[in-house]
């Protein structure tokens, strides 16, 4: 197939698109610098203009741009994570909607964010969303509706509900790992939360499904089928690293730290498990955390 990507330079995309090439597809990112580089074609995320002479003929479009969410949250920092995702993916779109002809499939990112923070109830893909004044919340929410005019033109929209992507060159586990190697890492708050966890590598052959799959579309969690509480996470990190975990960090210090990102992002619990692509038949290479950081980390 040949596949746009918005992201593909990102820690997810990047990775994304060397699985595609090594299997045989076409990978164009779609980039927001003109001239686009050879293999390229421009993309503006703020009106949805891609420059349809650069991307030819597209299969499948794949839709992973959007403002990094790990930092603390200003009020301009919500405004841009907000508009990275839901009017952004309605611009792009309403623009493919338009081509002629038309992708066959968008597989656009979305989170487990969408169900606000759920203490110990188990999430699907068929559970209710969160129920308003959750910032993350809303924000996906937004970011699933932006994809009305691809669903309205027949492509087949697929949202994948990522968690927690691990992979120790990037993301989250990347900043977990020196205090953790330097034995001063620990649980967030009570550790009582869920992680819906999942390995880079994994994610990015769920996104293949995906592609590949027509039956699969709607909401799909992108998330390994074993999630995991913060202190039961902590521990396996630990033991992964040989260090001792013995320095949690309180609730409010991370809220001091954090402001209103510790309790919509860290302390947050979604206890989500991926019915869909289980019942599609996709096997995890990771499915049990202990040995997914074993392997990654040596």
């Amino acid at each position: 197939m040949r596949i746009a990507i918005t992201g593909a330079s990102g820690f997810v995309g990047s990775h994304l698109v060397k699985l595609l090439r090594d299997r045989g597809d076409e990978a164009v990112p779609l980039v927001r610098r003109r001239p686009a580089p050879t293999g390229a074609a421009f993309w503006d995320p703020t009106t949805g203009e891609i420059d349809r002479s650069e991307l030819g003929e597209v299969d499948a479009v794949v839709h992973l741009a959007g403002d990094t969410v790990a930092e603390r949250w200003s009020e301009a920092k919500k405004q841009r994570i907000a508009d990275s995702r839901g009017p952004a993916t309605s611009k792009l779109a309403a623009t493919l909607a338009e081509l002629d002809p038309k992708p066959r499939v968008l597989v656009s990112a979305s989170a487990v964010g969408i169900y606000g923070s759920r203490g110990d109830e188990e999430l699907d893909e068929d559970s209710d969303l969160c129920a308003g004044d959750d910032f993350l919340g809303e924000v996906a929410k937004a970011w699933e509706t932006g994809t009305a005019a691809a669903s309205a033109a027949g492509i087949r929209v697929v949202h994948l509900r990522i968690g927690l992507v691990l992979e120790p060159s990037g993301g989250a586990l990347k900043k977990m790992l020196p205090p953790f190697r330097f034995g001063v890492g620990g649980r967030l708050g009570s550790g009582r939360q869920w992680l819906s966890w999942i390995t880079r590598h994994d994610l990015v052959r769920a996104i293949a499904f995906a592609l590949d799959n027509s039956r699969v579309s709607g909401p799909v969690l992108g998330v390994g089928p074993n999630p995991v509480t913060n202190a039961t996470f902590t521990k396996a990190l630990g033991r992964a690293l040989r260090r001792p975990t013995i320095l949690p960090v309180p609730a409010f210090a991370l809220r001091l730290l954090f402001g209103e990102m510790a309790d919509g992002a860290l302390l947050a619990s979604q206890r989500a498990i991926p019915r869909r692509l289980l019942d599609e038949g996709f096997e995890f290479e990771h499915p049990e955390l202990e040995p997914a950081l074993t392997a990654m980390l040596g």
